[in-house]
């Protein structure tokens, strides 16, 4: 595989690792180590994380898999309490393997990363080091609660999952702890991925929308996945045969996107916003589970709206409404772009016993 570094010196904003992969925003990047989870506060560590991301249009045409490590965590950033966010003089460095699978590989045993592959925009894609997170942390400062989850977590960005297996852990996501729903994604990749060889480790890939489909419910519920398991099954099955597919929500105006992700079985509005938020591109969605639901009860109860839209709009525009227009590669770019980033940092605060 090849290799390279990038200077987090050089990124719009501070960047941390370990805290954008470990605090339930994605559930397909393994820590190398086994010990991803292990604490729920977790940030500035420097362990390696990897994953086998599949063919993704205008990135890679083959299953490609991508490691990264961060030397020079954000304490170091930040050791001093007079500093501001934005001060990230000595950012560290990220480290990263990447290599792609070739198309012609023989089908049996694990397949070895030989071709070559652009890790750097991988990585820049997938772990959004292009987003201007010094402009997000000025725009949002005079929130209090917003100000003190930035402090406690710099660095944290949302990731860029790819669509399908996106929507199929955050499906498997609802009533679960993050350590639960990372186990399980785990088991479907063991069982249903392709294993692709890393030095003497094997690494899977997330299943395919196929491979999915022809599993039975007995079969996923013995992956503990309980009563998710036909909403799984089916949802795979749409998209294998056509019927649906999450990637075609993209473009379509940030509600409209929402709305059409819930034809799938077992999605409803919050893990459409999920989608929507961290594979699909639209910066605004707030994905209203049971932590934003406490915070709008607790520091913005004005934001109750009744129901589910009503609530979201209010809510995007308490902690979207000052920052800057950009234009964004999919859905809006408004008053309220980036308001998922703030939902983001405060769904982490609360988890972890910020407040």
């Amino acid at each position: 595989m090849e290799s390279g570094r990038i200077d987090v010196a050089s990124l719009a904003g501070p960047f941390d690792l370990q805290s954008t992969l470990e605090s339930g925003q994605t559930y397909l990047w393994e820590r190398a180590d086994g010990d991803g989870y292990a604490e729920s506060a977790a940030h500035g560590g420097d362990a390696w994380y990897e994953t086998v991301l599949p063919p993704t249009p205008g990135l890679t045409d083959l299953p490609t898999v991508v490691r990264v490590r961060q030397i020079g965590g954000v304490d170091e950033r930040r050791s001093s309490a007079d500093r501001t966010q934005s001060d990230h003089v000595d950012g560290g460095t990220l480290e990263w393997e990447a290599g792609a699978v070739p198309a012609d590989v023989d089908a049996a045993g694990a397949a070895e990363p030989t071709e070559s592959v652009d890790g750097e925009a991988i990585l820049t894609h997938l772990l959004r080091l292009d987003d201007d997170l010094e402009a997000i942390y000025e725009a949002t400062g005079d929130l209090p609660l917003l100000q003190r989850a930035f402090e406690r977590y710099p660095g944290m960005r949302l990731p860029r999952d790819p669509p399908f297996p996106c929507l199929i852990t955050f499906i498997c996501s609802a009533q679960m702890r993050v350590s639960r729903i990372f186990g399980m994604q785990n088991a479907l990749r063991e069982a249903y991925g392709t294993p692709v060889a890393v030095g003497d480790r094997t690494l899977y890939s997330y299943p395919t929308p196929a491979a999915l489909a022809a599993a039975t419910e007995e079969e996923l519920r013995d992956l503990s996945l309980g009563y998710r398991a036909p909403y799984v099954q089916r949802t795979a099955e749409m998209v294998a045969t056509g019927e649906a597919d999450p990637a075609d929500a993209r473009g379509l105006p940030y509600e409209e996107a929402r709305d059409a992700l819930t034809q799938f079985v077992g999605v409803g509005d919050k893990v459409a916003d999920c989608v929507a938020l961290f594979a699909l591109g639209y910066l605004q969605a707030i994905p209203l589970d049971t932590w934003i639901q406490t915070a709008i009860g607790d520091y913005f109860p004005d934001c109750e709206g009744g129901n589910y839209a009503e609530t979201s709009r209010a809510i995007r525009e308490k902690l979207g409404g000052d920052l800057p227009e950009r234009d964004e590669v999919f859905g809006e770019s408004g008053a309220d772009a980036y308001a998922g980033y703030a939902q983001t940092y405060v769904f982490h605060h609360l988890r972890t016993d910020g407040e």
